[in-house]
């Protein structure tokens, strides 16, 4: 819907209060790679996106280049895209889709069919285009764990519907584990906590007991060292 190919039935898409979807202007600031992307398997992953790239500006091989090497892919190797790995196929489908230096990047499922290693790589790419080239980036995903490892907000849809949107400094409170310390002395034992078992994360709460975060010390070592003091 966002992109333009289905109608919506009710309601309506405001990017950047500008609204999109079907009959709508579609913004020049929206890129995306839905599925698995498609490429002319007989030509390098250069010329594919210096073609592309041709369409809409004016021949550019050092961004092209710059971009490349962004995804962590050669610009200058002649290899042909049919033999690329499921890995750099979609790294390429993101170098596409960034080439024009988008405000919104909309990404399906970007770490399906990847072992761990090509995981990693989309999901420091993903960080990296946050970070460096302030794009928002929306992710569909059902690998759940995936989606925590890099998302800010999470937003939960069942059956077409938005259920919840949450951030992920709010569910890492709702679910932290903590050690919780009632004692006579908070100032006495944060200064233990800190000084003889070097924690760095704890919290004094306002009803006075203390909240221990974290999760390589055991309740044994703390009771020995408060009952040694």
């Amino acid at each position: 819907c966002i992109c333009g190919f289905y109608q919506v039935t009710k309601g309506e898409i405001l990017i950047n209060k500008k609204k999109v979807g079907i009959g709508d202007q579609m913004p020049g600031n929206i890129a995306f790679t839905i599925e698995e992307p498609a490429f002319s398997g007989e030509y390098s992953g250069r010329k594919n996106l210096e073609f592309l790239y041709e369409l809409r500006h004016k021949r550019d091989s050092g961004h092209i280049k710059k971009i490349m090497e962004k995804v962590n892919l050669d610009y200058n190797s002649k290899k042909k895209v049919s033999k690329y790995s499921l890995g750099m196929k979609q790294r390429l489908g993101i170098a596409r889709a960034v080439l024009c230096k988008p405000e919104l990047l909309i990404l399906d499922e970007p770490t399906n069919g990847l072992d761990p290693a090509g995981m990693k790589q989309i999901r420091d790419l993903m960080k990296m285009l946050c970070a460096d080239y302030g794009i928002t980036i929306m992710i569909s995903s059902h690998i759940l764990s995936e989606v925590e490892s890099i998302a800010h907000t999470i937003g939960m849809i069942h059956h077409g519907r938005l259920i919840n949107e949450i951030s992920m400094e709010e569910i890492e409170e709702k679910n932290t584990a903590y050690i919780e310390l009632g004692v006579n002395d908070t100032k006495r034992t944060a200064y233990l906590l800190s000084e003889e078992l070097k924690l760095l994360s704890f919290r004094i709460m306002d009803t006075g007991e203390i909240r221990i975060y974290d999760k390589q010390i055991s309740p044994q070592a703390i009771s020995k060292v408060l009952g040694a003091n």
